[in-house]
């Protein structure tokens, strides 16, 4: 068995490897890639990439890289295309096929189809005079000097060049779209930063019988009452005319018993907090988040624009949601 040195020296061989191959494609975005990048943008219909074995791994990528940058995108595995899913295939469409060899019989084979629909196709290819590379309309050079294998043989450093040069037009795309942090957030709603980027308070607040709101003339105890049923350590205070007078918290609470202060006969407002940290709907919650943290509080009191509170937001509301 190998020493931990050896393994330690082998990997750090393929990451020196593979850095070097991927610093020499800087200088491949040059026209071709301009070119390649206004093919994509004008495309009118779908970005259907393409690729076999190790390729395809990594077409696969791409695609969802496209599709989640804005850039309409899915993978069509090319020994399938060639038995249906060639249908799937529209004249608006734009091709990106992925060959190191740019020989691959199974792409080879569906050319003179890519060919009949008249669609734009570009490769990346490891053989800028290949078939493959012939055939495109636009075709990028990722070709490599040395695979991190040490034997020559399992696409290492080939596969990552290809995916590099995929990321570098999946973003080029995308600051041409303008495509903005909201737009990428849309089309992850599940994930976290889909929740961080468009979740409003408005949906994870406590709102109408479940807000705590007690009267600003009320007596400790019926506000002790609304804290212990709300279970939010808060209760909003309000004046006459439902209009937010201040907050009453777990810790004022502590401090007014700390005084020996009597909570059967005295009013809340004696004791309240005035000028209660407030937001208005609509606020993200992550920015609620921000204020909380740098308030160091667990709770905010959201208005509108009459001072009427109108909901509670709570740190743990924002956490259970995954804002995090």
């Amino acid at each position: 068995m190998q020493n931990a040195q050896k393994i330690c020296e082998s990997g750090r061989a393929v990451i020196e490897i593979e850095s070097q191959m991927i610093s020499s494609l800087a200088s491949r975005i040059d026209q071709k890639f301009v070119d390649a990048c206004h093919i994509l943008l004008s495309c009118k219909g779908k970005i259907i990439v393409m690729g076999m074995g190790k390729s395809g791994h990594i077409a696969r990528k791409i695609a969802a890289t496209f599709a989640s940058t804005g850039s309409p995108a899915f993978f069509i595995h090319p020994g399938e295309a060639k038995h249906g899913d060639f249908g799937m295939i529209t004249i608006d469409d734009t091709l990106v096929i992925l060959s190191n060899s740019g020989e691959t019989e199974e792409i080879l084979s569906i050319l003179p189809f890519i060919k009949r629909l008249g669609i734009p196709l570009i490769s990346l290819t490891g053989k800028p005079h290949s078939s493959l590379a012939k055939a495109a309309t636009i075709n990028i050079d990722v070709s490599v000097t040395k695979e991190a294998c040490p034997l020559g043989l399992a696409p290492t450093a080939s596969t990552t060049a290809a995916l590099v040069m995929g990321d570098a037009l999946a973003v080029s795309l995308l600051e041409s779209r303008g495509f903005t942090a909201e737009d990428f957030a849309k089309s992850h709603p599940g994930g976290s930063l889909g929740r961080k980027l468009l979740l409003s308070i408005d949906e994870i607040m406590h709102t109408g019988n479940n807000m705590p709101s007690v009267n600003h003339d009320a007596l400790l105890k019926t506000a002790l009452i609304e804290i212990t049923q709300k279970k939010l350590g808060m209760t909003t205070v309000v004046n006459q005319q439902n209009q937010l007078a201040g907050i009453f918290t777990d810790g004022d609470l502590r401090r007014a018993l700390d005084n020996n202060t009597d909570i059967h006969i005295t009013p809340v407002h004696k004791v309240m907090t005035h000028g209660p940290k407030v937001v208005k709907p609509g606020m993200l919650a992550t920015e609620a988040l921000h204020l909380m943290k740098q308030n160091k509080i667990t709770a905010l009191i959201v208005t509108n624009e009459s001072n009427h509170p109108v909901g509670v937001v709570h740190l743990h509301d924002i956490l259970r949601a995954g804002v995090i």
